[in-house]
């Protein structure tokens, strides 16, 4: 295989395994009523199964960029899938939902361990002036895995049960190991010291938030998690006054920050990671509660969202290579704030599906223009041997605005549905809503949709500051000024 070669088959070997981790984010919020009849459990256990896997899933990231820095990031990435395709096989196999949020738990480590890898094995193995092409593919991926998931589901729940929606990642976890194993270089390491202080405050402050956020509604916002979430941002905030003192090599180099393209990117798929999980839930809560879609149809109204981003982001992803970067995320974000506002107004109890699939068309445009330029802007500029800690906390940034886009807007539906006068218990024994209350109920879920809008601003703001310009030192082939660096020390 041709040294130019190699780069794009790493990539292809890459987006198998980071397929399967996206997939099985979405794909689980199909199957959650079923796992509750199935392991006959409530509510409150089953809604673990989701938040087991954010909690181990969010926490290690920092920690798991670094060890790819240090033991070399195709052994953290294939590890990672070992550990996730078999966590699948006992998610599948597990008999009460105690076992079940176990493994799941387990599966948020294997994914924590992955998802750092890739990005940063992307930004050593392809130029600078190349990873924008590389980021659309990427892109295209994680944008196809995340809105497939809840149609593949729905397939897999009425064909097999919900078991199969963690047995689809077996076959797929085997081909990845294979292709992973292959394909991705073997990359030189970094001789890193490790931060064992600032791991466990980073652990301990974002285990804090992240229970505390997600578990605020079903304890009414008690005075214990306001605790866990003050205590939590306390923790965070003297983890980064110690990173900034401490004489070691910190876990977390602030340094990063001073880039403009790298800060700016943080807040913006921090505020994006936000926005898509809040304006997810609303969206389905009305197709299948409001219009009585099945879950696999409410997911086909976005499935040209899904379509559209697949065969647009590797264009998009050559054309960011050769335009000043804010261009293309500024427009992307532009455009989905436009769209779901029109999504908004069609959002009523006789609204236009096929409308709103022109909505989804117009959300596919907007994604394809963001993921890939977003993410290739924030890393371009840093030092190569600083990509496995800025992938990390780029990832983990993301993580935290999904955990916090999906407290708020639960919150926030709660609040609109007390504001409109709704009944507590507002389906009949089939499931449906009286039709009476479909267009209070369909106003309150809408309304919780402009908090999604006013986050995607936030975005645009941010992107729209992105600086242009060649990378300082920027190499003709980073692999190779990498090797030869590491040949040095």
């Amino acid at each position: 295989m041709s040294t130019e070669r190699s780069p794009w088959a790493a990539l292809g070997a890459l987006c198998v395994g980071f397929f399967m981790i996206l997939l099985d984010m979405t794909i689980v919020a199909v199957a959650n009523p079923v796992i509750m009849t199935g392991l006959h459990t409530d509510m409150s256990s089953v809604i673990w199964v989701t938040s087991a896997y954010l909690l181990t899933y969010a926490v290690p990231l920092l920690i798991t960029g670094r060890l790819g820095d240090r033991f070399g990031q195709k052994y953290l990435y294939l590890g990672g899938l070992a550990v996730f395709t078999l966590a699948s096989l006992w998610c599948g196999m597990a008999g009460d939902i105690g076992s079940l949020i176990a493994a799941r738990a387990v599966q948020g480590l294997g994914a924590a361990l992955m998802a750092p890898q890739t990005m940063a094995v992307i930004g050593r193995i392809f130029p600078w002036d190349k990873r924008g092409a590389a980021m659309g593919v990427w892109g295209g991926v994680a944008g196809v895995a995340t809105l497939v998931g809840p149609i593949l589901g729905g397939v897999l729940i009425d064909s097999g049960g919900w078991q199969w929606i963690f047995y689809v990642n077996l076959p797929i976890g085997v081909v990845a190991l294979a292709l992973g194993a292959w394909l991705i270089p073997s990359l030189p390491t970094s001789s890193h010291s490790f931060d064992i202080l600032g791991m466990i405050m980073v652990a301990v402050g974002m285990s804090a938030l992240v229970f505390g956020i997600q578990q605020g509604n079903t304890y009414h916002w008690a005075g214990w998690v306001w605790g866990l979430i003050v205590g939590g941002l306390v923790i965070l905030a003297l983890f980064l006054v110690y990173q900034g003192r401490t004489k070691n090599e910190p876990l977390v180099p602030l340094g990063l920050f001073r880039d403009r393209n790298f800060a700016l990117g943080n807040v913006a798929t921090c505020a994006l990671g936000a926005a898509m999980t809040s304006q997810m839930v609303p969206s389905y809560f009305y197709l299948q509660a409001v219009r009585e879609l099945s879950p696999t149809k409410a997911a086909l109204v976005f499935a040209p969202m899904a379509v559209v981003t697949m065969f647009l982001s590797p264009v998009v992803g050559r054309l960011s290579d050769k335009l000043p970067p804010r261009y293309l995320p500024t427009f992307g974000f532009a455009l989905f704030a436009v769209a779901l506002l029109w999504f908004i107004s069609l959002a009523t109890p006789t609204g236009s599906i096929a409308l709103m699939c022109v909505m989804a068309t117009l959300c596919g445009v907007a994604s394809a223009c963001i993921w890939a330029p977003l993410t290739a802007t924030a890393l371009r500029n840093l030092p190569l041997q600083q990509l496995g800690a800025a992938s990390g906390i780029y990832n983990t940034t993301r993580q935290v605005g999904s955990v916090l886009g999906s407290a708020v807007v639960g919150a926030l539906i709660t609040a609109r549905m007390t504001a409109h006068s709704l009944p507590t218990a507002s389906s009949d024994e089939g499931g449906h809503l009286p039709s009476l209350i479909k267009a209070p109920y369909a106003s309150a879920l809408t309304e919780s949709l402009y908090l999604t809008v006013g986050l995607l601003v936030i975005c645009g703001i941010a992107t729209a500051f992105f600086t242009a310009g060649k990378p300082a030192g920027a190499p003709a082939s980073p692999v190779v000024e990498a090797k030869a660096e590491a040949k040095a020390v």
